[in-house]
C-alpha cells in the first residue's frame, strides 16, 4: 500500500472555493467562513465565491461534498490489500489512513469536526454529510465480513468511534501535542481488532493477533 493519497484532479473554479473554505474552517472556525473570505484565501475575484454558491447554505453543501472527496482519497479504502490475505493486512491499511488523518491532512480533519457539529443544526447538510459517512462505512463492513467478522455493523461502529477518538484527542484534544506515530497508530488498531476477535463474532481462525 502506498505511503501517498492519490493526486486530486486539477481543481475546477467550484473545487477551489470549496478547497478555501475548508482551509478556513481549519484556521478559523465557522464564524470565520463568509464568501468575501473564501474569494481572498482562493486568490479569486470579488464575487467568485458568490457566483458558485449563493447563499451560505449552498457555500456548506459544496465544502461538505469536497470534504466527502478529499476525504476518500486520504481514507483510500481501494488501497488497500485484500483481507481475506490476513487481518494484519487490514490493520496495516486502517493504521496508515489514520495516521494520514493525523499529520499530513490534519487541517482536513479539523474542517471535518467544524463541520460535523453545524451539521447537527442544519438538518439539510446533515443529509450530505450523513451520506458521505456512510458510503464509508459500507466499504468497512465489506473489509471486515471478508475479514471473518460476524458482526459488522456492531465492529465498524466501535472501529470508526476508535478512530474518531484518536483523531479528535490528537487534533483538537489533549493530545495534540502528542500525536502517535505510525507503529503506535498499528499497534493500538491490532489491539482493537484482537479484543474483537476474542468473542465469537469473528470466524474461526480468522482472529487478529
Amino acid at each position: 500500500m502506498s505511503a501517498e493519497s492519490p493526486p486530486l484532479a486539477h481543481p475546477s473554479r467550484a473545487d477551489r472555493v470549496a478547497d478555501a473554505a475548508l482551509a478556513l474552517l481549519a484556521e478559523r472556525g465557522m464564524r470565520g467562513l463568509t464568501h468575501r473570505a473564501v474569494d481572498e484565501a482562493a486568490g479569486l475575484p470579488q464575487g467568485s465565491t458568490s457566483n458558485v454558491a449563493r447563499t451560505r447554505q449552498a457555500l456548506l453543501d459544496l465544502v461538505v461534498r469536497r470534504l466527502a472527496d478529499r476525504e476518500a482519497r486520504v481514507l483510500a479504502l481501494h488501497e488497500l490489500p485484500d483481507p481475506a490475505g490476513g487481518p494484519e493486512a487490514l490493520v496495516d491499511g486502517l493504521a496508515l489512513a489514520t495516521h494520514r488523518a493525523l499529520t499530513r491532512h490534519r487541517e482536513l480533519t479539523l474542517a471535518r469536526y467544524e463541520l460535523a457539529l453545524e451539521a447537527t443544526r442544519r438538518p439539510e447538510l446533515r443529509e450530505h454529510f450523513d451520506a458521505a459517512g456512510a458510503r464509508f462505512r459500507e466499504q468497512l463492513g465489506v473489509l471486515l465480513r471478508a475479514a471473518g467478522s460476524t458482526a459488522p455493523d456492531r465492529h465498524v461502529l466501535s472501529l470508526v468511534a476508535w478512530a474518531d477518538g484518536l483523531m479528535f484527542s490528537c487534533v483538537a484534544g489533549t493530545f495534540h501535542a502528542e500525536v502517535p506515530d505510525l507503529d503506535e497508530v498499528r499497534a493500538g488498531l491490532r489491539e482493537l481488532l484482537a479484543g474483537m476477535a476474542g468473542g465469537s463474532a469473528f470466524g474461526a481462525g480468522k482472529g487478529v493477533v
